[in-house]
């Protein structure tokens, strides 16, 4: 019988990290296969691949389940012969629907490696492999048994040991140095594995070594990788002792537990850039961290954050939808944590795990979600369904001119005049009524917001300079004025000149400014030279109108 691991990542850049450990564990069975795919991928050459085998696999989460369900159907019907089984976080709960769909055969719940290894053995007698889910003649059975993989069993396994090496460097690659998570965050999956185990030190630093060696990013899959002060030093200095130009690690961390020595140890040691810290605040709202049994101190948290931005790139995570977190304190929580000013700030929408608590009693609240993946929040006691329309247009707004740094200095200075959490709700919905949210130019972002601050601010001055200046640094290539109207070929010849600027290798655009953009609160004339040279944005040179030859 020949078997495939497989899934269908998100995108193409992302790897399976379950699938790639199930077949080192078991790569003595010559019959194995695995195989990434992807969720738009063309149907028709995952078939075809998939057909070639007599026992299909495939590893399900909320964002490929839909298409993995669908690519299972055509399966049986192109091959009625054919089994499909299913495992992963998105069956292992909850999976009575799944299993009863005529085209599933399978699911194994919880961790994989052992019930994968029995069910190469036995998946003809499936009475014998523990933890799996079948169909006896249409009556469904689960051999639940209260099994539990020792992690020490990964040494000396690399599961990125069977990739052609030079694939590696463009995709993100995925460790774990860890499993289970030691906090009981009711939204969470990882809440329920409260006993955290640690892989074998050998084997991490080895693996790690090949990562860095024939790849570009690694991300860490550990849910809060700094519990162990002397563990996250020791991965720390060994990431240091022999990383690569090119490589960044990304590391999931909690903020407030953060031991002072490893603050010293990255200010002292680590390079600006090497590390990002993706941090999951999720609410300032006390009250709301307690009823979903969370503990956070929000003020300890902004104190670390602010100890480690010069060295670290932070990613931090907000999530809207949590019992007791009403509008107003979505809006504090909110200006609170955009006002540390981290490169990344993402606004989620509460989700209603299968398996997690939160949706066990989301009756409670009168949680409403969508019965779909990835179960979103649609209105509860806390929120209705306009409020959380409204939060969804800030989101885009977040992500348009925040998060892809199209606006930076612009709504830095909106944050000291104004509120951030109003100007982005009705900058998104500005947007959503005279652009697409999902198609359009980069022209669009800057024309919609240069229009949206004559309507928003009654002297709008200087936040369009800040805009002009944010337009113009954003790019490796000169672009095409389409706000303020920078200097005339003439005038910007002449300037070129005076300066003796290299015209052979950069390209120039010269605009004048009545604040110093990179003080706005500033009145002070300005000229400003933007550089291009095709592969450095953001270059510039600050010229005061005083100068003559300016």
């Amino acid at each position: 019988m020949k078997i495939l691991l497989s899934t269908l990542n998100s995108k193409y850049i992302h790897s399976n990290l379950a699938i790639r450990i199930l077949f080192q564990l078991n790569k003595q069975n010559k019959n194995l296969d695995w195989h990434e795919f992807t969720i738009k991928q063309d149907l028709e050459e995952i078939l075809e691949k998939c057909l070639l085998y007599d026992i299909v696999t495939f590893s399900c989460y909320i964002w490929n389940i839909t298409q993995t369900l669908n690519v299972a159907r055509e399966l049986k019907q192109r091959n009625p012969a054919i089994q499909i089984l299913l495992g992963g976080p998105e069956v292992s709960y909850d999976y009575e629907d799944i299993i009863n769909r005529e085209y599933i055969d399978f699911i194994i719940v919880g961790e994989g490696e052992i019930p994968f290894t029995e069910f190469i053995k036995h998946h003809q007698q499936p009475l014998l492999v523990p933890n799996l889910v079948w169909k006896d003649h249409k009556k469904i059975v689960f051999n639940k048994q209260n099994i539990n993989f020792e992690v020490v069993n990964l040494a000396n396994i690399n599961p990125y040991a069977n990739d052609p090496t030079d694939t590696l460097k463009s995709k993100v690659l995925y460790l774990e140095t860890s499993r289970g998570c030691p906090y009981k965050c009711e939204f969470c999956l990882a809440s329920l594995d409260n006993k955290v185990r640690y892989l074998p030190i050998e084997t991490i630093k080895s693996n790690l070594l090949f990562m860095m060696q024939h790849g570009r990013v690694i991300k860490f899959l550990d849910r809060t990788f700094n519990v162990k002060k002397d563990f996250t030093l020791d991965v720390f200095q060994f990431i240091l002792d022999h990383h690569r130009p090119g490589n960044v690690f990304q590391f999931e961390i909690t903020a407030d537990i953060l031991h002072p020595d490893i603050i010293k140890f990255i200010n002292e040691k680590v390079p600006k850039g090497l590390f990002r810290f993706e941090i999951g605040i999720q609410t300032v709202n006390q009250k709301a961290n307690l009823e979903v049994s969370r503990k956070q101190n929000f003020e300890k948290t902004k104190a670390v954050i602010k100890s480690v931005e010069e060295k670290i790139e932070l990613h931090l995570d907000l999530i809207v939808g949590l019992p007791l977190d009403y509008y107003a304190d979505i809006q504090y929580s909110f200006e609170e944590v955009f006002k540390l000013f981290a490169p990344e700030l993402q606004l989620g929408f509460l989700k209603f795990l299968k398996g997690t608590p939160v949706r066990d009693k989301h009756e409670n609240y009168h949680f409403k979600f969508d019965p779909n993946p990835p179960y979103q929040i649609i209105e509860s006691d806390f929120l209705s369904r306009q409020e959380l329309h409204q939060i969804t247009m800030l989101e885009h707004a977040l992500e348009i001119y925040w998060n892809k740094k199209r606006a930076v200095n612009t709504l830095k200075y909106v944050t000291k005049t104004d509120s951030i959490f109003c100007f982005l709700t009705k900058l998104g919905i500005y947007f959503s009524e005279h652009k697409e949210l999902h198609k359009h130019t980069l022209e669009d972002v800057y024309e919609v917001l240069y229009s949206f601050l004559d309507n928003y601010f009654d002297d709008s001055l200087v936040y369009k300079q800040l805009l002009t200046f944010d337009y113009y640094t954003q790019t490796k290539i000169k672009p095409k004025p389409i706000l303020n109207q920078p200097l005339s070929f003439e005038e910007s010849s002449k300037l070129v000149m005076l300066h003796q600027l290299n015209h052979h290798t950069h390209r120039f655009v010269f605009q004048r400014f009545s604040v110093n953009p990179l003080n706005p609160s500033i009145a002070e004339n300005k000229l400003i030279a933007f550089k291009y040279n095709g592969q450095i944005a953001g270059e510039f040179e600050v010229l005061s109108l005083s100068d003559p030859r300016a």
